[in-house]
């Protein structure tokens, strides 16, 4: 059996200010092509489909037209969870008509998909809270996919009974797994976790999480849950909320966070992304294989200490986003911002980086309080951005503040 991971899609991300859903739709196209090309069984995407509990038409439209393909007219089953970033709601909503394509959507810890049936052979036989048992077309044993969406505090409580101690959410989800797989997951087919959660493994770091990221670290009263905690029978645990592909553990079946399919942040500056095809059959061990993704603007942060060599730059590494920081005793002119933005139309931010000088800090010392208020303005204005306000904006300026009481 051929499964393909992959998470964190974030539908209608942007990034200070720039759409990124052109470079949405070309990743999405290549994972559907990777799809199409390995010939996979299934699709699991764990979680954080969309950026924001209220997406835009254009990312849910994408979202539905990428789900339509990959499904492959119900011969592929799709599988989605709900992550911190989605609406549990607007999930499932299209729940009831996607499954006819194969096409499963769940938003709740405790959902219960219903039984179905496609002309495809695919066939949804056992179904419980928390998983579901597939029959796939061409393949003689079952796909059992033990599913937890992300779950807030409020959820917790109301699906999983979490209380406020420390290792309550540890605790449930262990036994609550256990129970699940001595009901469902024996070694006559293929057994799958689906989780967007945090997890480590004991005695480790705690992995970062992404630098714009919700942080879910405590939910429920509890730190990330432990890679022990999955039951001896899952044979592969497909994870979602860290964006950088990276394995939890591997001792067992292997513990993966698929990544992002882009580079969401300029803490992920550089980062190759991937989907991860996994190969594997009842009671054997999972292969894990990454696939590297070649879609969407690579993200890089640079620092320099002159204009002329940022703009040599800048030059040689078009189609990118870019973090300029930029060096210098003084504040960038309006005209060696111009040069800069002028080079290159991905800069998203231009850090000014300004060395501290004897004069400079003499400057700062002369600095009185009890200057006139209209002193201070151009002070201040000066050293934010590196040159004296023009007449217009003092007129404006005297206009606004001539009926306020002096300081």
């Amino acid at each position: 059996m051929k499964i393909l991971h992959t998470a964190d899609w974030h539908l209608g991300k942007r990034l200070d200010g720039h759409a990124r859903l052109p470079e949405q739709v070309e990743v999405l196209e290549e994972i559907c092509t990777i799809a199409e090309r390995e010939e996979v069984d299934a699709v699991l995407i764990a979680g954080d489909i969309f950026d924001h509990f209220n997406p835009s038409t254009e990312a849910i439209e994408l979202l539905y037209k990428t789900l339509h393909r990959l499904c492959n007219g119900g011969k592929r089953l799709v599988f989605v969870i709900a992550g911190n970033h989605d609406s549990p709601e607007r999930i499932e909503a299209p729940d009831p008509l996607a499954r006819y394509n194969g096409i499963v959507m769940v938003g709740y810890p405790h959902t219960v998909v219903p039984p179905f049936e496609l002309g495809s052979g695919m066939k949804l036989s056992k179904s419980a809270p928390g998983v579901a048992e597939f029959h796939l077309p061409d393949i003689d044993y079952p796909l059992r996919i033990f599913h937890t969406s992300y779950a807030n505090e409020v959820r917790l409580k109301t699906y999983l009974g979490v209380e406020d101690e420390e290792a309550a959410l540890r605790k449930v989800l262990k036994e609550k797994w256990e129970e699940q797989v001595r009901a469902f997951g024996d070694d006559q087919g293929v057994n799958i976790l689906l989780a967007h959660l945090l997890f480590t493994r004991r005695g480790k770091e705690v992995p970062e999480e992404p630098e714009d990221e919700r942080p879910i670290l405590h939910i429920g009263g509890a730190s990330a849950i432990f890679s022990e905690d999955i039951p001896a029978s899952i044979q592969y645990t497909a994870l979602g909320h860290l964006h950088r592909k990276q394995t939890v553990d591997d001792r067992q079946g292997p513990v993966m966070y698929s990544g992002s399919p882009l580079s969401y942040s300029f803490a992920e500056a550089n980062q190759d992304k991937y989907v991860l095809l996994i190969e594997v059959e009842p009671g054997g061990e999972a292969q894990c294989t990454p696939l590297q993704l070649h879609s969407g603007k690579r993200l890089l942060r640079k620092r320099f200490e002159s204009v002329p060599a940022a703009i040599q730059w800048l030059r040689q590494h078009p189609d990118t986003w870019v973090e300029l920081t930029m060096v210098s005793e003084g504040y960038l002119t309006a005209q060696e911002r111009k040069s800069l933005e002028a080079a290159h139309d991905g800069i998203t931010v231009i850090i000014p980086e300004v060395l501290e000088t004897e004069a400079r800090r003499q400057e700062e010392q002369s600095i009185r309080l009890t200057s006139d208020r209209e002193t201070l303005f151009v002070q201040y204005f000066t050293h934010r951005h590196g040159q004296a306000p023009n007449e217009e904006l003092l007129s404006l300026f005297r206009e606004i503040t001539q009926n306020k009481p002096a300081l």
